[in-house]
């Protein structure tokens, strides 16, 4: 992350009436003049974006008639980028995947189409990030060996989980605990050739995890938290956090304009939309909003845009499972109905689980841009992602210059064909 310093020679105004003034600002309107001519071309520009200063979507619209808007292969012509981001640099499309297993399944999975994994998770011991035991420490160890034929991947450590922060708002309250907290991180990652870490605390501000703290001190406190960690860091560790991806969240649980200028990106987590607490079903990781559901991945990233966000530090979220309600009567096949919450499959297992054989009717939203299935016979719904619906996705971050994809989790995929195959395929794409 770098600022930009100021453009040589203008750094300071020069007294009007002298000859420097004139010829300075002379070539300042030639210089405005030639990007006023340049804004009205039509050529490709790289690592153009959406204007992160306002919702650039007119209406929620499938991905489909938003190609029909952006036939240079997504690229916009608008420049009005943080001063803190990268500029007009291109930059690469992440494919973050988080990671909860043991090590023992990494030979199923194809690293090279990762630029990230994170390991998952950490805990709080006291005031320090810690391991919770010798297999987690082993488990990373074997993460960052994969760096060795895989020199493009960056292997991070995360705090935290649904359920992993429970001490999170009272530790966090002191700046001495904070700056323990960000002294024990940058050991760890010394010790264990780390590249990073990532936050995953749910949530500050708002309710989480039942029974866990929060509180309007957690939002102050969590930006007192990155700063302590960006400046115990500096600038070649990476660091990001999972963000929640619906309206309270977004809109109370932290201060975006005076964090995302310190960090790498913001892994939204714009799945779990309706989920365990939610006695009804929907859509839990829909790209676009419905009438009757408005959170969706679009109506985050929109947010996030709104608040000067840099689109390149936005990476949407995708789910490698499937949220699973019962006793849900056929009416609209099942969506948006009243439901018994269940355990969830995940995607490796959808085949066995909702097929045609199982007595399963598939169906796609199509404003939603988003796909479930429905048994009128055991009255069972799902919601999920799958690779038609990760395709737009990919497809929806890369017109809109966003920074990638991340998913929760690579465990869930398929050894073959699986949605990290259609993640790569649709960013390494030359067009749409």
């Amino acid at each position: 992350m770098q600022i930009h310093p100021p453009m040589p020679g203008f750094g300071s105004t020069p007294k009007p009436g002298n000859v420097v003034y004139r010829l300075r600002w002379l070539y300042l309107a030639t210089c405005l003049g030639v990007l006023a001519l340049l804004s009205g071309c039509q050529g490709d520009t790289p690592d153009s974006a959406m204007n992160p200063t306002q919702a650039s979507f007119t209406s929620t619209t499938s991905v489909a008639s938003t190609q029909a808007n952006h036939d240079d292969h997504g690229h916009h012509h608008d420049h009005n980028h943080d001063h803190h981001h990268h500029g007009y640099k291109a930059h690469e499309v992440k494919i973050i995947a988080y990671y909860m297993g043991d090590g023992s399944d990494l030979e199923r999975y194809d690293v090279s189409q990762l630029t990230h994994i994170i390991y998952s998770f950490l805990h709080l011991q006291g005031n320090k990030l810690a391991f919770d035991n010798e297999q987690d420490i082993r488990t990373f160890k074997q993460l960052v060996a994969l760096k060795q034929q895989h020199p493009q991947l960056k292997v991070l450590l995360s705090l935290g989980g649904w359920g992993g922060c429970e001490t999170c708002s009272a530790v966090f309250g002191s700046a001495e605990n904070r700056q323990a907290f960000a002294d024990s991180t940058l050991a760890l990652l010394k010790q264990y050739s780390g590249d990073g870490l990532d936050l995953d605390w749910e949530y500050p501000t708002v309710p989480g995890y039942p029974g866990h703290a929060y509180g309007p001190q957690d939002k102050p406190n969590f930006t007192a938290l990155i700063q302590a960690l960006r400046a115990t860091l500096g600038e070649h560790y990476e660091l990001s956090f999972a963000a929640g991806g619906f309206d309270s969240y977004l809109e109370q649980a932290v201060d975006w304009e005076v964090i995302m200028p310190l960090l790498d990106s913001v892994n939204l987590m714009s799945y779990d939309m309706v989920n365990g607490g939610t006695p009804h079903t929907g859509h839990h990781t829909a790209l676009f909003s419905t009438d009757q559901q408005k959170d969706s991945t679009d109506n985050a990233v929109r947010f996030l845009l709104r608040n000067r966000v840099p689109p390149q530090k936005i990476v949407i979220g995708a789910a490698f499972y499937a949220r699973v309600w019962q006793a849900v009567e056929p009416t609209n096949n099942g969506l948006y109905q009243a439901g018994t919450h269940v355990d969830g499959v995940n995607f490796k297992d959808y085949e066995t689980h909702f097929g045609r054989e199982q007595g399963f009717s598939y169906f796609w939203d199509e404003t939603a841009q988003a796909p479930y299935v429905y048994n009128a016979a055991t009255k069972t719904f799902a919601t999920f992602d799958d690779k038609r619906s990760v395709t737009q996705k990919m497809r929806y971050a890369k017109q809109h210059g966003l920074g990638g994809v991340m998913f929760w989790q690579l465990p869930g995929d398929k050894d073959k064909e699986g949605l990290l195959d259609i993640l790569y395929r649709e960013k390494t794409a030359t067009s749409p």
